[in-house]
């Protein structure tokens, strides 16, 4: 994933009749409103894109995770017009809110709305994300070399 939160575990309180979490009521869709506070938390990103995340908040395509009315994290799915399935191209959550189960639930609103698999790439020595993505369901499907300019990239895939 071009970005990645580096730690979030938050426990799925309950589940619907199928796999999917039930939803976080801390997610909702960003607003023109969040784009300042959303681009301060691309900062926290390994290999930001800005301006990937200028087209997704112009098309309101991002998600936030909020607290006290304020995006505390975000994600930024992009679709394939050509394929069914989206990719998670940023996924971050501010450092004071980390591992209190927003990074699942921005992934989890992704998963539930998805018509068909979702990716993500992460850098391998992100214990903590690697978890959260694994614990999620997804599953490591490739390796790309040299894709953070501190290394490679798995790439991460759930059905």
């Amino acid at each position: 994933m071009t970005g990645e939160s580096s730690g979030d575990r938050g426990d799925v309180a309950d589940r619907h009749g199928d796999d999917r979490p039930a939803p976080d009521p801390r997610v909702r869709a960003a607003r023109p409103a969040d784009a300042d506070r959303i681009r301060a938390l691309q900062d926290h990103l390994r290999q930001p894109n800005p301006d990937l995340l200028e087209y997704g908040l112009a098309v309101g395509s991002a998600l936030v995770s909020v607290a006290d009315g304020r995006a505390v994290g975000y994600l930024l799915p992009v679709d394939a017009p050509n394929r069914p399935g989206v990719h998670v191209a940023e996924l971050a959550v501010d450092p004071d809110y980390r591992r209190e189960g927003r990074a699942r639930g921005l992934l989890s609103a992704v998963v539930g709305d998805a018509a068909g698999p979702v990716t993500l790439q992460a850098h391998p020595d992100n214990d903590a994300a690697l978890s959260l993505y694994e614990g999620l369901g997804f599953e490591v499907v490739d390796r790309r070399a040299d894709a953070y300019a501190d290394g490679d990239a798995l790439v991460l895939r759930r059905e």
